[in-house]
Parts: C-alpha cells; sequence; structure tokens
C-alpha cells in the first residue's frame, strides 16, 4: 500500500506537459501582442515616416522695397499755409512808428522752376502811437538764388484811424525767406502820402499739401 502512494506522488511533480507548454506560448504572444498595439496608440509618432521639411528656393536678385506714399524730406514743392505775427516800423507823414500784426499767405512753390513761388497774402496791423492800423492783400512772386528764396509783393491796402476815414493806398515789396522773412514795402495812401515800412514776419506752416 504504502509503495503505491509513493508512486502516485512521485508521478505528479516533474516537467508539464506539452498541452501545457502551448496554452503559455500562446497566452505570452497574446500578451506581447496587445502590450505592443497599446504602445504603439499611446505614441502618435509610431509608424509614421520622418517628414522633411524642404529648404526654400534660393534668392534670384537683390531685395526689393516698393515705393513709399511719403514725399522724400528734401521735396519742399507743394501747396503752403503760412500764419504767423509780424513787427515793423513805418514812416508816414513825417514821422516813424512801431506796428504790430498778424499776416496769411497761401503759396505754392516749386523749387526747380524759375518762378519758384507763387502765392497771395493778406494781413493787418496796428500802430503803437499814431492810432489805427491797416490792411493789405498782396500777390507775391519769389524765385530760388543761392539756395534762399527772394520776391517781391504787390498789391492794395486801407490805412484806417480811429478819428478819421479810412484811406486806400497800395504798396510794392521785397521780402527774403530764411524762415523768418525780412520785408520792406514802398508805398502811397490817399490824402496821406507816401510811406516805407521795414519789418519781420515770422511764417509758422499751418498746412501743406505735397505735390502730386
Amino acid at each position: 500500500m504504502r509503495a503505491r502512494i509513493v508512486g502516485r506522488c512521485t508521478a505528479g511533480w516533474g516537467l508539464p506537459s506539452s498541452g501545457v507548454l502551448t496554452v503559455v506560448r500562446v497566452i505570452w504572444a497574446l500578451c506581447t501582442a496587445v502590450l505592443g498595439a497599446g504602445a504603439a496608440a499611446a505614441d502618435p509618432a509610431a509608424g509614421m515616416e520622418p517628414t522633411t521639411i524642404p529648404d526654400p528656393p534660393p534668392r534670384r536678385g537683390p531685395p526689393a522695397v516698393g515705393p513709399s506714399a511719403l514725399p522724400p524730406s528734401w521735396d519742399l514743392d507743394g501747396l503752403y499755409v503760412w500764419l504767423g505775427p509780424l513787427g515793423a516800423a513805418g514812416r508816414l507823414e513825417g514821422a516813424w512808428d512801431s506796428t504790430f500784426g498778424v499776416d496769411l499767405s497761401i503759396v505754392r512753390v516749386r523749387e526747380a522752376a524759375p518762378l519758384g513761388a507763387v502765392g497771395v497774402t493778406a494781413g493787418a496791423s496796428r500802430w503803437t502811437e499814431r492810432g489805427g492800423g491797416r490792411i493789405w492783400l498782396d500777390t507775391l512772386a519769389g524765385t530760388r538764388l543761392g539756395g534762399r528764396m527772394y520776391g517781391a509783393s504787390l498789391g492794395p491796402l486801407v490805412e484806417w484811424a480811429e478819428l478819421a476815414h479810412a484811406r486806400a493806398g497800395g504798396a510794392v515789396g521785397l521780402w527774403a525767406f530764411f524762415g523768418p522773412t525780412p520785408y520792406a514795402r514802398l508805398g502811397v495812401i490817399a490824402d496821406r502820402g507816401a510811406f516805407v515800412e521795414i519789418g519781420l514776419h515770422l511764417a509758422l506752416p499751418v498746412l501743406r499739401w505735397p505735390r502730386g
């Protein structure tokens, strides 16, 4: 009886049969396949070929810049509106007096043309001691000489006083543009005779329309 029991127990220890090995191998293969598929799904780059970005084509010529909408700073041609104060000393009826006022000018500038500046100017001033003042409207023209603009003016004027009737007259003048504009005028006023005026006008640019 003891011999049979020992024999049966000894037969239970040993290598597994070929059927068991086959089952183990199948399970191992399935696990490997499942784990491999999961890793591929987790990595989006897996299984994809690398993408090559081609270099841009070489430049065939120097870079070009389109035309600017702004005029160059050295080009001063255009239509200008200037407004600014003026001061002068004038002699009328044998006496000198100072006068202060304001002048508005509209000028068309073409530096390269023989007639470099053409326009009109209007102003008003008041005498310091005499009382009253003067109103004028002049046409002006200028040309460029030695890098500066020089010109002349011509037009009518009205001399008014606080205790007398207004008197009409006219004047011709010379001017030079250096930023500040010195000028001299010589004219005649009805019933008052000739006058001379020497002054300085500070022309401040208010508007500009560049040449189109």
